[in-house]
């Protein structure tokens, strides 16, 4: 079947699956900024893991349509364990995330390891259902990815100042307790946005990846999120059309989740290595400027 780059996204199912891969590159642009600015990444892996046996429980109390329920009770849970702990129990914020990390995730491989089929369960649990996605999860990825991003723009001031200048915000009289319980409340749902279609591994690359890139690529503030908007919706056209290619076209079964998060790894691999080559490239001094410089030594001696 021949079917052509255009027509291929027309598909119902290639579209919600676009679709899905826009709607959370917006939220993880927004939303990344704050996890990158206050050098969070790990948090975020962290809550990634801890939505696990929320998203077991929820599968075998309410089927496919326990998912949201029981991932975002879990990642709220975990969330609220991560700030609580590195804040109040004198952990390091790192013990803390490794500590509910490894329990919750545990946890869930239990609860799942005595389900009849979880060897099928626990690769769809870990990995996504990127092309399965229906209207109504596609919706339900909407308004948990809206919440995300409205509490950070709701305390975008707070956010930056607190990333910024941790002394001065506390003696300027606000709660860090409270922003950092918003940025990880934020950071849970843009997880549980995400976790349904990408699956709770590759999630990770969707929250940290398109910001790093953005890093890399500009120094102008006001350029970061977008092009961390960016970068994951060209690597989401990528991957599912390759996808979509190969499995079409040649007969092989490619997980487009996967060869999303390629392409997001490739864009970072590509803005790492432009990043080494700017400063030789302005080091380097061009030919005519030599063949100009001749002259003018020689004349002057």
């Amino acid at each position: 079947m021949d079917v052509g780059f255009l027509e291929a996204f027309q598909l119902p199912f290639m579209a919600r699956a676009l679709a899905t891969i826009a709607v959370l590159a917006l939220a993880a642009g927004v939303v990344g900024l704050g996890i990158s600015m206050r050098e969070l990444e790990f948090i975020s892996d962290g809550l990634v893991h801890a939505v696990f046996p929320g998203l077991v429980i929820g599968a075998a109390v309410g089927g496919s349509a326990g998912l949201l329920p029981g991932a975002l009770i879990a990642a709220l849970i975990a969330s609220l364990l991560f700030t609580l702990l590195g804040h109040r129990a004198g952990l390091g914020s790192d013990a803390a995330i490794a500590v509910v990390l490894t329990g919750l995730f545990s946890l869930g491989v239990v609860l799942v390891s005595r389900q009849s089929g979880y060897v099928s369960q626990l690769q769809e649990l870990l990995f996504g259902r990127l092309l399965t996605v229906t209207a109504a999860q596609l919706w339900q990825i909407v308004v948990v990815a809206a919440a995300a991003v409205l509490l950070m723009l709701l305390t975008a001031r707070a956010q930056l100042f607190r990333a910024f200048d941790p002394a001065g915000f506390e003696a300027a009289g606000f709660r860090p307790l409270a922003t950092d319980l918003v940025l990880t409340a934020s950071t849970a749902l843009l997880v549980v946005a995400g976790v349904q279609a990408l699956g709770v591994l590759m999630v990770i690359a969707l929250l940290t990846v398109p910001m790093a890139v953005a890093r890399l690529v500009t120094r102008r503030f006001a350029l970061l999120v977008p092009i961390a908007i960016a970068v994951p919706l060209v690597a989401g056209v990528l991957g599912l059309w390759w996808s979509f290619e190969w499995s079409v076209g040649a007969g092989f079964a490619v997980s487009p989740g996967a060869l999303v998060v390629l392409m997001l790894i490739a864009a970072y691999a590509i803005a790492v290595v432009a990043r080494l080559i700017r400063p030789l490239a302005r080091r380097a001094p061009r030919r005519g400027d030599r063949a100009g410089a001749a002259p003018g030594i020689g004349g002057g001696a």
